[in-house]
């Protein structure tokens, strides 16, 4: 019964911000941007498809199912895939990079740039809302890990040693995203 309680509680809160969300969603996307660049077409396309009002809670026997093992690993038990072995390091394509385990649109290539790390690189993300920062200790020091603000998957990890306009790389794991080319 408490289980029950806690679902409807859940889903209420959901749908009034839902509501909240619809009324301002319309002029928050089309004056977007991403650091200081406009977003392109199809990143507002992608972020107004998609709000964050629909919040994606599965249970891990769940997510395992509907990941590949490399995703669920990066994901789910904050793994790190290998540098300069990976999908995206070194995509030079426009579009935009969704999270992986539930499709919330999270970076652009327009704030792309190549760190020298091995790993896709951004200086910032297309909305704040969209990832969220968390501190990770768990290499004995403190990081700032990257999670997607939708599902709370890890995503990878910030630094403050990224470009200007920002001063930030948020240094992504390519497993963990999917990307969206543009038309």
């Amino acid at each position: 019964m408490k289980q029950v309680f806690y679902v409807l509680i859940a889903t209420l809160g959901m749908v009034a911000c839902a509501q909240q969300q619809d009324e301002s969603a319309e002029y928050a996307l089309t004056t977007a941007t991403a650091g200081d660049e406009p977003l392109s077409d199809l990143a507002i396309r992608l972020l107004n498809s998609e709000t964050l009002a629909d919040t994606v809670v599965k249970t891990e026997a769940e997510w395992r199912r509907e990941l590949t093992r490399a995703e669920f690993q990066v994901l789910r038990e904050e793994g790190t895939e290998i540098a300069f072995r990976n999908e995206y390091w070194d995509n030079e394509k426009e579009g935009v990079y969704a999270c992986a385990a539930c499709g919330n649109p999270m970076f652009g290539s327009e704030t792309k740039f190549e760190s020298g790390t091995g790993w896709p690189s951004f200086y910032a993300p297309l909305e704040e809302e969209r990832v969220k920062e968390v501190d990770d200790y768990a290499l004995g020091m403190l990081r700032t890990e990257v999670e997607c603000a939708r599902c709370g998957s890890h995503i990878g990890h910030v630094f403050p040693d990224g470009p200007e306009p920002t001063g930030l790389r948020y240094c992504l794991n390519s497993v963990a995203l999917d990307f969206v080319q543009a038309e």
